[in-house]
């Protein structure tokens, strides 16, 4: 639980994979250190990824593998990281990583960002002249808003800090620079005795949370703020919006008013580190019966099906690590050097909805 000044929590130290991928190398956790001098650590010139590998009785299986890294090369290009790494890569690297870590189940992290030429230092905003570095590391996170979380709910608040403007700062990408308004929404909900914040766009109507999207049951139908509210496109996001259709659930994307929140019969986090993880209170005032909704619980159900590898998924969203690894070396011995490939996610310009990196491209719309 939280500490009554909410500045710290008492949680046990993660299990940590010893090995991170550094730019195509292996290196020791202790050694993976960047100069204080980095462009990164004044500038906040990062974007990275939050990826669960789950455990299923086929070992660890890695959950939407090939969009989140998709999405951290697409964040890299917009703040113009010209990398040379390619997804395959990054993918192999990934389940390269949960095989030798021997972890069940781990939460895998992908970092780009502006180091330091040490030999040629350079200094100041201009990004340029600074090299890339990639990084991926891993380790055991379990629920991110706590375990009891996942049925009973969370107490959360609208902060005062806003979603910054699309213009200003590109909600699309996963940068680090974006999550200094996350730590403020998270640090104001802690010090005000709640798990965590709601913040608004520039014009008042509903974005997400400091690490989560956002779904509002209402009339049967789960509603979800559009791309045009600041939200990040959530690959949980859009796993939430495919599993709701299977089961006939209306979707709907639209604007929604702060007033929304407190009517409504349901609300629910989504992301890679909360999952889907209902909430019971907003501003202290309770939300259907104050605690987790019936439509909230199927859609949690069958998302927790299909990590767990109990139910088939919309499309292929889990990558079996060992499995990979055994068709890989199966491949390399009858043909040389060539490589398993990973399935690719089906895409239709006819079919938007079966298209997972869609929302990307999707123009959104109130």
């Amino acid at each position: 639980m939280f500490t009554k000044d909410g500045k710290a929590k008492d949680i046990k130290t993660p299990k940590i994979v010893q090995e991170v991928w550094h730019n195509g190398e292996w290196v020791n956790w202790n050694d993976a250190r960047v100069h204080v001098m980095s462009h990164v650590l004044h500038y906040g010139s990062s974007v990275f990824e939050g990826i669960r590998c789950y455990s299923t009785k086929r070992g660890p299986a890695i959950f939407r593998l090939r969009e989140h890294m998709q999405r951290l090369l697409n964040s890299a290009k917009i703040y113009r990281m010209d990398t040379d790494l390619s997804l395959d890569q990054l993918n192999e690297a990934a389940i390269e990583l949960v095989n030798r870590g021997g972890l069940e189940q781990c939460y895998i992290r992908p970092i780009i960002f502006r180091s330091l030429d040490e030999e040629r230092p350079a200094f100041g905003v201009n990004p340029f002249p600074n090299p890339l570095d990639c990084y991926i590391g891993a380790w055991d996170w379990g629920k991110y808003l706590g375990d009891e979380a996942i049925e009973q709910g969370v107490d959360v608040c609208v902060s005062t800090w806003n979603r910054l403007t699309p213009n200003s700062m590109p909600a699309m990408a996963k940068s680090g620079a974006n999550y200094m308004n996350s730590q403020l929404i998270k640090m104001e909900a802690l010090l005000n005795g709640y798990a965590e914040g709601i913040a608004l766009d520039d014009r008042g109507f509903v974005s997400e949370g400091s690490g989560e999207n956002i779904f509002v049951v209402a009339g049967g139908k789960v509603i979800t703020p559009p791309l045009s509210s600041s939200i990040l496109p959530g690959i949980t996001r859009d796993s939430v919006i495919q599993i709701a259709r299977e089961l006939d659930i209306p979707v709907v994307e639209t604007g929604i008013q702060r007033a929304a929140l407190y009517v409504a019969d349901e609300i629910f986090f989504s992301g890679t580190a909360a999952e889907i993880t209902p909430i019971r209170s907003v501003d202290k005032i309770q939300i259907g019966t104050g605690r987790r909704g019936e439509i909230t619980r199927r859609i949690q159900e069958v998302f927790f099906q299909i990590t767990s590898g109990e139910r088939e998924a919309p499309g292929p969203w889990l990558t079996y690590a060992r499995e990979h690894k055994k068709q890989a070396e199966g491949s390399e011995s009858n043909n040389g050097h060539h490589k398993a490939e990973i399935a690719e996610p089906k895409t239709s310009g006819a079919q938007p909805d079966t298209d997972p990196m869609a929302t990307y491209r999707a123009v959104a719309t109130d």
